[in-house]
């Protein structure tokens, strides 16, 4: 694969930013959430979710950074410190039947 089309550097830059504004949204909701210790107690799983979202999020944006930045997409990918994501993520960078070369 070849570098990152420049247009979209800028691009990529943007919607880090647009996954953080979501990122901080969420955070607010659930700072209110688990102010309260009975919802917190009745729906810890799904504020587990919730938690979970928040850190995709991040990890979604840091990578597009990365790639912005010029790092390269399988690096860029090594990095994300979810595994399941990461995962996730380099099946979309690593051809199937070559995971070796990740």
């Amino acid at each position: 694969m070849g570098t990152i089309d420049p247009p979209a550097v800028p691009l990529c830059a943007a919607i880090a930013a647009e996954i953080r504004a979501v990122r901080m949204m969420m955070e607010a909701i659930a700072d209110i959430l688990v102010a309260d210790s009975t919802l917190v107690a009745a729906r810890l799983v799904e504020l587990q979710a919730l938690d979970l979202a928040i850190q995709q999020a991040d990890e979604s944006a840091d990578l597009l950074e990365r790639l912005a930045a010029g790092v390269e997409a399988g690096e860029a990918v090594r990095q994300v410190r979810l595994a399941a994501v990461q995962t996730r993520l380099m099946a979309a960078v690593v051809p199937a039947g070559n995971q070796h070369a990740a």
